[in-house]
C-alpha cells in the first residue's frame, strides 16, 4: 500500500500516529539483533518504517535486505531511502527494481551528501545532481507505481544560506511528483508548525510528517545538532549541559522533551511524527507509553508498565510473560540502549556505530578543507596537522569534527610527543581506577557508582615506522593488546588466546566499565575484531574523501592517496589500568 494513502487515512482520523526510521547496522550480529528489535517494535503499530541509504549506495545491499524483511517478514509498510549523489541511472534502476521485486512501493528520494563538496564534485555521467532530478526520473520511468517521499527542511538546508531560495527548491521537489514529505528532525515544535503552515499557504498539500529524535546521549546530541544546525531551545540546551555527566538523566530528559514536543505538535493539529530511532528501543517505547500511543492507539496496561520511565522490559517481552531467556535478552538490550553505541560500543548492538549513520563524509567543502588542514605533500605536513589539532591550534581533523574533549586534554603532552614522532592519533583515553560516576570530566552512568577504564591509543602508523612498532607491541604482550589493519584488508592482532583466530574471533577487550548500585558490572566500551574492522573501512574511506578535496592529479591528492595505501591503523590497549603511564613507552 502506498504510504501517502495510509498517511491521509491517519490524518483524516485526527488520531495520533507515528512511524520509525532505522539504519543498516555495520555488523552481521548487529543486523540479526536489529531484526529482533524491529519485530518487537512493529507490534506497536507504526504507520510505516523507513530504512536509510548510505551515500553513493554504500549500504545498498543491506538497505534492500532490511527493507525486504520489514515489508515481507514483519508486515510493516516500508519506505526505502534512496540517495542519488554519486549514483548513475543504472545504479538507481537496480535499486528501484530490487525494491519493486521485494514488494516495496515507497521511496524517499534524497540527494544525499556530495562526496567532494561543491568545488570538484560533479554528478556521475548519466546521473543526478539534485533530489528533484531523482523524483522526476522515478515518475518518468515508473509512472505511479512508486509512492515518492521527499525531505523537508523547516530551517533550510545547511548548504543553502538563502532560506527562501531553499524553500523554492523544496516546493519544486513536491511539484515534480512527490506524494509525501518527511521533515528533518526538529527540537522546537514552533519552528516546525510555522514551516508547515507556510507550506500549506504556498499550495503544498501533500502529507507532511515532522521528524523527532529522542535524545539518547549528550555527545550524539551535540554531534547531530552540529551537523544539522537545527534550532535548540535554550532551556533544553541548559538542562542538557547540567545533566551531561549522567547518561540516565540525559536519556530521561530526551524522553521528556520528545513527549512535550509531540504534545505541542498535537495541540497545533499535527498528529503524526516520524521517530528517528537510531536503532534504539527503550527511549522510543517510553515516549510512546507516556503519550499512550501504540498498538492501535493505546498501549495495554502491561505494556505501559513495561515501558514506563526507568523500566527495561519491552512491551513484547512483558506481554510474553518474561522467562529466563527473555530476561537475559532484556538485560542485554538495556546495556545496548543505556550507553553510547558509537565506535567502541558492543558490535552486537543494532545501534553500533550510530554516531554517524551515513558513513565517512567530510563536513568541509574543498576550500574550507584547504583553509583548515592545509595542502599536505609530505609526512611531516601530516604530523604538523595532528600536533596542531592536539594543541588546540587547529579546530578539527578529517576524523574528528570537534576539538579535543576535556578527558583527552590531560593527555596533550603525550599525544603531542607521539604525533611529532609520526604516530597520527585519532582516538585515545587515559586509564581510570575507580573514579566517581559523577566526576565532571570522566564520569558516566547513574549516580553513586564508580567507573574504570584502560588506557588506549589508536593511530595511523606510516609504513616506515610500522615494523619496529609492531615488534615492540608484540614483545609487551600480554599486558599490551593491539589490533592492526591496513587499507588492503590485512589484519594482525595478539588478542586471540593460543593464536587461534577461529576459536577466539569473538573475543573482546573491555576498555571501559562501571559499577553502580543495584546493577551488574556494565561494559559499554569494547574492542574486538568485528568492531575494529567495521571502523577500519570508515577510517580509510576518510583518507579518500580528504584526497578528493584536491584536483585528481594534484600533488596533494596523489600524496594523500599514497599515504593511505601504505599506512596501518593500529589500536593499542594497556590492560594494566593501575599503571597508567606505561602505554606511552610503546611509542
Amino acid at each position: 500500500m502506498k504510504v501517502s494513502d495510509k498517511l491521509r487515512q491517519a490524518l483524516a482520523s485526527e488520531k495520533p500516529f507515528f512511524s520509525f526510521e532505522y539504519f543498516p547496522p555495520k555488523t552481521e550480529q548487529g543486523l540479526a539483533n536489529l531484526y529482533d528489535r524491529i519485530e518487537r517494535m512493529a507490534r506497536l503499530g507504526p504507520v510505516f518504517v523507513a530504512v536509510t541509504w548510505g551515500a553513493g549506495g554504500a549500504t545498498a545491499q543491506r538497505t534492500l535486505e532490511l527493507c525486504s524483511a520489514c515489508q515481507g517478514v514483519f508486515g510493516v509498510e516500508t519506505v526505502m531511502h534512496l540517495t542519488c549523489t554519486n549514483m548513475d541511472k543504472k545504479m538507481v534502476d537496480s535499486a528501484l527494481e530490487g525494491a519493486k521485486a521485494a514488494g516495496i512501493q515507497n521511496i524517499l528520494a534524497l540527494r544525499g551528501d556530495t562526496p567532494r563538496g561543491e568545488e570538484y564534485w560533479t554528478a556521475c555521467e548519466g546521473g543526478f545532481s539534485y533530489a528533484v532530478d531523482l523524483v522526476r526520473y522515478i515518475r518518468s520511468e515508473y509512472g505511479d507505481y512508486f509512492c515518492i517521499g521527499v525531505a523537508g527542511y523547516p530551517e533550510g538546508h545547511t548548504e543553502n544560506p538563502d532560506s527562501e531560495k531553499d524553500f523554492e527548491y523544496f516546493k519544486a521537489k513536491v511539484e515534480a511528483g512527490a506524494d509525501f514529505v518527511v521533515s528533518q528532525l526538529a527540537y522546537d515544535a514552533d519552528v516546525f508548525v510555522q514551516w508547515e503552515r507556510k507550506c500549506r499557504a504556498n499550495g503544498i498539500m501533500v502529507p507532511i510528517v515532522p521528524g523527532v529524535l529522542p535524545i539518547q546521549s549528550y555527545q550524539s546530541f551535540r554531534r547531530l545538532a552540529f551537523l544539522t544546525r537545527v534550532s535548540v531551545p535554550e532551556e533544553l540546551r541548559e538542562r542538557l549541559e547540567e545533566a551531561k555527566t549522567n547518561d540516565q538523566a540525559v536519556k530521561d530528559l530526551g524522553v521528556e522533551h520528545a513527549v512535550t514536543m509531540v504534545q505541542s505538535l498535537q495541540a497545533a493539529g499535527i498528529y503524526g511524527v516520524h521517530i528517528t530511532t537510531l536503532n534504539l528501543e527503550n527511549s522510543v517505547q517510553r515516549v510512546l507509553a507516556a503519550l499512550e500511543m501504540g498498538a492501535g492507539g493505546l498501549l495495554s496496561p502491561v505494556a505501559r508498565q513495561a515501558t514506563s520511565a526507568g523500566s527495561v522490559v519491552t512491551a513484547a517481552a512483558a506481554a510474553a510473560g518474561g522467562g529466563t531467556g527473555v530476561a537475559e535478552g532484556v538485560a542485554q538490550r538495556r546495556v545496548w540502549d543505556d550507553f553510547p553505541n558509537g565506535r567502541w560500543g558492543d558490535a552486537r548492538s543494532p545501534a553500533f556505530g550510530n554516531i554517524d549513520t551515513y558513513g565517512a563524509m567530510l563536513r568541509f567543502d574543498p576550500q574550507g578543507a584547504r583553509r583548515v588542514w592545509g595542502r599536505p605533500k609530505q609526512l611531516s605536513d601530516i604530523s604538523d596537522l595532528f600536533v596542531g589539532y592536539v594543541e588546540g591550534r587547529i579546530p578539527s581533523l578529517p576524523w574528528s569534527d570537534e576539538p579535543l574533549r576535556a578527558e583527552t586534554q590531560r593527555l596533550v603532552t603525550e599525544l603531542t610527543r607521539i604525533n611529532q614522532l609520526g604516530y597520527w592519533t585519532v582516538a585515545s583515553q587515559p586509564a581510570l581506577d575507580g573514579v566517581p560516576s559523577t566526576d565532571a570530566t570522566h564520569g558516566w552512568g547513574p549516580r553513586g557508582g564508580y567507573v574504570y577504564q584502560k588506557a588506549f591509543v589508536e593511530c595511523f602508523v606510516p609504513r616506515d615506522l610500522f615494523g619496529l612498532f609492531l615488534s615492540r607491541l608484540q614483545s609487551a604482550a600480554p599486558r599490551i593488546t593491539y589490533y592492526a589493519a591496513n587499507k588492503q584488508g590485512d589484519f594482525m592482532t595478539n588478542a586471540f588466546s593460543n593464536n587461534s583466530e577461529s576459536e577466539n574471533a569473538s573475543a573482546a577487550t573491555a576498555l571501559t566499565w562501571g559499577v553502580f548500585p543495584g546493577r551488574a558490572v556494565v561494559q559499554p566500551t569494547l574492542i574486538d575484531k568485528m568492531s575494529f574492522l567495521a571502523w577500519r573501512a570508515e577510517a580509510f574511506q576518510t583518507w579518500r574523501e580528504w584526497a578528493t578535496m584536491f584536483p585528481a592529479d594534484s600533488p596533494e591528492s596523489r600524496f594523500l592517496t599514497a599515504t593511505a595505501d601504505e599506512c596501518w591503523l593500529v589500536n593499542v590497549v594497556d590492560n594494566d589500568y593501575k599503571r597508567p603511564d606505561a602505554i606511552w613507552n610503546m611509542f
